[in-house]
């Protein structure tokens, strides 16, 4: 898949399943349609080079475990929307963008340098090793967790979604479980 070139039609398919799983997600594309169309291109490019969808706006290590965390959807992604009202490159905006009550301005990297988050990863390694088993960690989980009062839907994040990904009840309908 390496050589092939990536063709309008590659773009028109990738954005319409983007936007559908963005939909039924809770999320909201950049309403730009061109600038998510050329952000889409850059990840079919690094799909083609590297096997993953790896953010264009960032530099891939190449290896798709030291680049988890920048596989589209990012990592960043929901902390930069409550904060920014938009992810790193903008492909992801919130409501208030959406709807022109919010401008979108800068949106600082969060992403760690390698060498932090390898040091992360060396040391999630050694807990799990210490405390095997499915509740290993738990009381020492890096962010909060929330729980959506609808359905019971759990995700770890600094705050809860705007939507619920499963029912669609808004934010306030969340409530902090852990």
């Amino acid at each position: 898949m390496s050589g092939k070139e990536v063709t309008g039609e590659d773009v028109r398919r990738a954005y319409e399943k983007l936007k559908k799983d963005a939909q039924a997600g809770g999320y909201h594309l950049n309403p730009d349609e061109e600038f998510v169309r050329d952000l889409i291109r850059g990840m079919l490019v690094n799909e083609r080079r590297y096997g993953y969808w790896s953010c264009p706006c960032r530099l891939a290590e190449g290896k798709k475990t030291e680049d988890l965390d920048i596989i589209c959807p990012c990592d960043y992604r929901d902390a930069d929307l409550n904060e920014h009202g938009a992810c790193y490159c903008a492909l992801y905006v919130s409501q208030e963008v959406l709807d022109g009550r919010r401008e979108l301005g800068s949106i600082p990297e969060r992403r760690p340098p390698l060498e932090e988050r390898r040091r992360a990863a060396a040391g999630a390694s050694k807990l799990a090793a210490k405390e095997p088993g499915p509740a290993a960690g738990l009381g020492r989980l890096p962010l909060p967790v929330w729980r959506c009062k609808v359905c019971g839907y759990l995700c770890a994040r600094e705050g809860p979604p705007e939507v619920c990904p499963v029912c669609k009840a808004g934010r306030e309908r969340f409530e902090r479980f852990m």
